[in-house]
């Protein structure tokens, strides 16, 4: 397996552990928050089990959909951390149409959001920086 189909398959487990970690009690404090962050919620569920699924395919049809995979979902997922640091929102999740700007501390906004900064970023830079081969 190269490199970009193993950063695709490395981002497919990481998504369904952030879908799992709402099921998971340990993760959970007595207020329903995950990480005593946030809550998930099912439109946070589906993005993360879609965006898995998506990057368990890429990663078994090849090489070059894992790029395509790597460079398009890091991009979508940074932005998302970067729009969710500025207001606490998303608009994968379409947290930002159905809540708003949330009025929570900067801290909370920032550690919510640092999953989908790391995780974009891993993308952007594995993706950006695999060459595609051509036959």
């Amino acid at each position: 397996m190269d490199r970009s189909r193993l950063a695709a398959a490395l981002l497919g487990a990481a998504l369904l552990f952030a879908a799992a970690t709402d099921y998971i009690p340990a993760f959970i404090d007595s207020e329903g928050r995950v990480f005593g962050l946030f809550h998930l919620d099912i439109y946070k569920d589906a993005l993360h089990l879609v965006s898995a699924l998506w990057a368990f395919s890429a990663a078994l049809m090849s090489r070059s959909a894992s790029i395509f995979f790597l460079r398009v979902f890091g991009v979508l997922y940074f932005l998302d951390g970067v729009m969710g640091v500025f207001t606490g929102s998303g608009y994968l999740d379409l947290s930002i149409f159905i809540d708003g700007i949330r009025s929570t501390s900067t801290y909370v906004k920032v550690a919510s959001s640092v999953p989908h900064l790391a995780l974009g970023a891993f993308g952007i830079v594995t993706g950006f920086s695999a060459q595609r081969r051509f036959a």
